[in-house]
Formats: structure tokens, sequence, C-alpha cells
């Protein structure tokens, strides 16, 4: 695919879309009642491709690859490895998927490539000065184990009647409404979540291992601290308070998990054929690696436009977070100035 046709590329080599980031058509008036079953049940949507991805990963997961109730209803070595094993293969084969084919394979060149450049060798900000080696440790050591310990929790309280299950098959309208606000949620805790890290303390004692990341890659998703994981999935809890069955929390663990992967691809669109590609949304998060402070949320509920720190891709919100900064700036330098004033 000849990727001029859907962006331009400048003297530097990277790349960005012609068309200009949106929200699909659910918090605006007045409705949109036929755009919205248009992006709803489309192709790409709110369903279509990753979150029907997630949704039978976790199903399958679940239903083949789960130990019984009755297994979990005690903790014991053998389950709980058992389960960090099949979460770390999972990781393997999804996050290595895209790895493989778009930076070691390299199947489509810098073919929609934000950035043109490849994962960082010799930056002292890595672990061994290697970003891709940094990126899969973090995931590995940290992101892994946190995971398994929220799915252990969650599924031995299950288990032992300490959070309330309602079964798919006595309730399939009630199962199936929660299956499809998982993502929805996703969205709300991680806009909070990240917006927590932001702050200053947090950013510089916690999030800023992720943003080493500037030019992320695939394994870059899940390079988080380890109290950034913990963050990062506790959204899970929820089903601890609102009547769940453990599908659902396998989907959202599931989709806590791999959602990364694509949406730290640096890649726009996955070249499968000369006419036919995948999507894989990044674009949005990679304006927030690349400026810092936008995009803070990149799924349905318009949080960053609501808030001022929506980034669409073009030269006016570039603009106008460049005033932002410089607003910000002027306070802290009065501040300081005020300061010095004090002391003097």
């Amino acid at each position: 695919m000849d990727d001029t046709l859907y962006g331009t590329r400048d003297k530097r080599g990277d790349w960005k879309p012609n068309k200009l980031l949106k929200y699909p058509p659910v918090f605006v008036w007045p409705a949109q009642p036929m755009a919205f079953l248009k992006w709803f049940f489309g192709y790409p949507g709110y369903l279509m491709p990753w979150n029907t991805v997630y949704a039978i990963v976790g199903t399958l997961l679940w239903l083949y690859a789960t130990p019984s109730m009755e297994t979990m209803k005690t903790f014991a070595p053998g389950w709980i490895a058992y389960l960090l094993l099949r979460n770390a293969a999972l990781v393997f084969l999804f996050f290595g998927a895209f790895h493989l084919r778009l930076y070691m394979q390299k199947k489509q060149g810098t073919t929609f490539k934000y950035n043109a450049k490849w994962p960082s060798t010799g930056n002292s900000a890595f672990l061994f000065g290697n970003q891709t080696v940094d990126n899969v440790i973090w995931t590995f050591a940290s992101a892994v184990p946190i995971w398994t310990a929220f799915e252990v929790l969650t599924l031995w309280a299950f288990a032992n009647g300490i959070i309330p299950y309602v079964d798919f098959a006595e309730h399939p309208v009630y199962c199936a409404a929660i299956m499809l606000l998982i993502p929805a949620f996703r969205d709300l805790h991680f806009y909070l979540v990240h917006r927590l890290i932001h702050w200053p303390p947090l950013y510089h004692a916690v999030h800023k291992l992720h943003h080493n990341n500037v030019n992320p890659g695939p394994w870059s998703g899940l390079a988080m601290h380890p109290i950034e994981h913990l963050l990062y999935f506790s959204g899970v809890l929820i089903h601890w308070i609102v009547p769940s069955s453990p599908i659902h929390v396998l989907f959202h663990l599931t989709h806590t998990a791999l959602a990364p992967a694509p949406g730290h691809a640096g890649f726009d669109k996955i070249v499968i054929a000369d006419d036919t590609a995948i999507d894989t949304h990044a674009y949005d998060h990679y304006l927030h690696h690349k400026f810092f402070e936008c995009n803070y949320a990149d799924g349905v509920i318009p949080l960053d436009k609501w808030f001022g720190t929506f980034h669409d891709g073009s030269k006016e919100a570039e603009d106008r977070m460049n005033k932002r900064f410089m607003e910000r700036a002027k306070k802290y330098a009065d501040k300081q100035a005020r300061r010095s004033g004090s002391a003097n």
C-alpha cells in the first residue's frame, strides 16, 4: 500500500495521517442514531476489530485455559503458576507477533510508521541501553506477574463467594451489557489513572519510565514501573462491586493486557496485502508519547476534549498545546519570582 495516499511524510521521514482524529458519535447533541449504529457495528468501530478480539480471547481463556472454581477455592502454587505461565505465553505470542512482523522482519518497512527511526540502542535511558530489551524485561518481570495477581485474587474471590457472581446462562442480557460496557469503563479508568501519574511527583518517580519510549513500539505498551502496573490493572476491581461473571474478569484483564500492543505499535496500519490493512488506532496515543501532555485517554468518552487536552493531529491543536505550555511556564516563573522576592 502507498502510505502517501493516506498521509504525508516530512523531511525527517516521519509520517502523519491526513485524517484528523475525532471522537465517535456518542456524546453528541443532537443525537446521531444512524452514525452511532454504523460506528458501533461497523468496521472499524466499537466492536470491530480489537474489542471483539479481546472478548473472544478472554472467553476462550475462561472456557479452556482456566482452572475450575473448585481448584481456585484455595491458594496453591500449581494453579497460580499455571496462570502466570499462560499469561506470559499469551503476551509473548500477541506482542511478539507485532514486533516480529513490524520490527524484526520489517515486512512493510517504514510504510505507515509515525517515527521513521527504529527502537533505540545505546541509550542510557533504557536497561542495557536497549529499548526493546528494556521493554521486554519490564513486561515480563512486572506487568505479567501483577496482572496475574489481580486475576488470581479475583477468581479466588469468585470461587469462595466473596464477590457477587452472575451466571451468563441465567442473565444473558445483563451479562452482555456488562461486556459491552467494559471497554468504555476501561477508557474512564485509564484516563483517571493516567492523569494521576502525570502529577509531577508521580510522573518523575513512576510514569517517566514508560515515557522514555518517545518512539514507542509494541513492547513499549506494558513497559511500566510496578506502581503504574498496580494502578493500571486495578480497574478489574470494579467486578468486586458490580455483579459479574468470571468471563467479564477475563475479558477485562485481557483487554487491559493486550490493548497496549496495537496502541503502541508505532504504525498507523498493519499491511496485510497490497490493498488490505488493519488500523491500529495508535495515532492518538503516539501523539501523547510525542508531546507528553495531551490525549490522556483514547477511547469512546471525550474526556480530553472536555478538559482541553485533546490533540487531533492538526497544527491548530499543536498551537493550543504550546500556548498552554507557555502559560503554565509563565505561572511557574512568576511563582518562583515571588518566592525569591519574599526570601530577599
